[in-house]
């Protein structure tokens, strides 16, 4: 019985940033598990070489071409899902990017665009999938912030800005959309084997394979982590094992915050 609680059979879910990843983690696992998933991402090509993936292990998803912090594309990923699939289960705002910076050396645009896709991406996508969520059938919003929105960084004042944003915009979420039986949670990552991570690598000038490593030192299992065990918290948030879970954060990090 306990695997029925995992199925999500007859629901559909979006990701955003489900191009790589995390994203593409999430997108594949909730697939796996019945759900038609629409993947978001600005990333075409890769956009659609995740989906082709997905459906050739006999799953159900499509990809959408989306800039979540263009008004527009949102409300045109509102109208599409609303001729196709009338209604959305699963909202899995993921999309984010990171700028290895203090606040001295960040140009104001690169603080722009790191809080416009991690925090306003949320808002927007947010605004315009929840109308879609029946009270009915429940909604369960999942919104990626990060060990660093709890806690602080070196070097990633804009990020750490935007994931605690994300981390308290997820609690006034869950409060004013609770009663339209939307839960609304915040899923905290630790460092995680992706292109993003990798990235960092390159921003600070430093050897790839020495930052991984480092990543995982002071980690009480001794790892850093892969996105299928992120998309395994989304999982778990998506599904009806946390029917009464809202308002609050799970961390995701080997322990690193322990």
């Amino acid at each position: 019985m306990e695997k029925d609680y995992f199925q999500l059979r007859n629901k559909v879910a979006v990701v955003t940033g489900a191009a790589s990843g995390i994203g593409y983690a999430a997108a594949e696992l909730l697939a796996e598990v019945g759900a038609s998933v629409l993947l978001l991402d600005i990333d075409e090509q890769k956009g659609n070489q995740a989906v082709q993936e997905i459906r050739e292990r006999g799953f159900q998803a499509e990809f959408r071409r989306c800039n979540v912090t263009s008004k527009s594309d949102c409300e045109e990923v509102a109208r599409y899902i609303k001729e196709t699939y009338q209604h959305v289960d699963v909202l899995f705002n993921n999309a984010g990017i990171i700028r290895r910076k203090t606040v001295v050396d960040l140009e104001e645009e690169e603080w722009d665009a790191v809080i416009d896709v991690s925090l306003k991406g949320v808002y927007l996508l947010s605004k315009h999938l929840i109308p879609l969520m029946d009270k009915d059938r429940g909604g369960s919003i999942i919104n990626t912030g990060s060990g660093w929105g709890l806690k602080g960084g070196d070097k990633a004042a804009a990020y750490c800005a935007a994931k605690a944003g994300v981390v308290n915009l997820t609690k006034a979420m869950a409060i004013d959309h609770g009663p339209e039986n939307v839960r609304v949670n915040c899923l905290c990552p630790g460092d995680t084997d992706t292109p993003l991570l990798r990235d960092e690598a390159k921003q600070l000038q430093v050897d790839e394979g020495d930052f991984l490593k480092g990543s995982a030192t002071d980690r009480p299992l001794a790892r850093i982590g892969t996105p299928r065990d992120i998309a395994k918290g989304v999982l778990f948030l998506a599904s009806d094992l946390s029917a009464w879970i809202t308002g609050t954060e799970l961390v995701v990090d080997g322990g690193g915050l322990a």
